[in-house]
């Protein structure tokens, strides 16, 4: 095959991947909802993983603050977070709200293109849009 045939069957692949809704997939700054389900007294949130990936944030970092604002605890096993109570998936969805207004969002321009950066042991918030940098309390 020739290159532009190539290319316009991957472009025509790409257009036509992009226009489907799938229920696991983020824009650009999107908070998923969480999907889980209730097994017995625990918790499991099947799309954990994928919900701390589309806020940009590290599974560990999200877990522990889910940890302390719902009073349980919980362990990641693959891309699921299992809580050791039952806890609605809305409670997880405002604390997870929580949290990206806390941990994610610049407090001066508020957008979301920020990391978390550990310098002489504290924690900031560092905005790589506007440049803004200020200090957030660890969990």
């Amino acid at each position: 095959m020739e290159y532009e045939t190539l290319l316009d069957e991957a472009y025509k692949n790409v257009k036509s991947n992009g226009n489907l809704n799938y229920p696991n997939t983020c824009g650009r700054f999107e908070i998923l909802k969480v999907v889980g389900h209730h097994e017995g007294s625990r918790t499991l949130i099947d799309n954990f993983c994928r919900v701390a990936s589309c806020i940009r944030r590290n599974p560990e970092h999200l877990m522990k603050f889910l940890n302390k604002e719902l009073a349980s605890s919980s362990e990641i096993c693959g891309e699921r977070l299992i809580f050791s109570r039952k806890v609605s998936s809305m409670e997880v969805n405002d604390k997870i709200q929580k949290y990206v207004n806390q941990f994610v969002l610049c407090s001066k321009c508020k957008k979301p293109d920020t990391e978390l950066v550990e310098e002489e042991g504290k924690l900031f918030l560092r905005c790589l849009a506007c440049g803004n940098k200020c200090e957030i309390h660890r969990i």
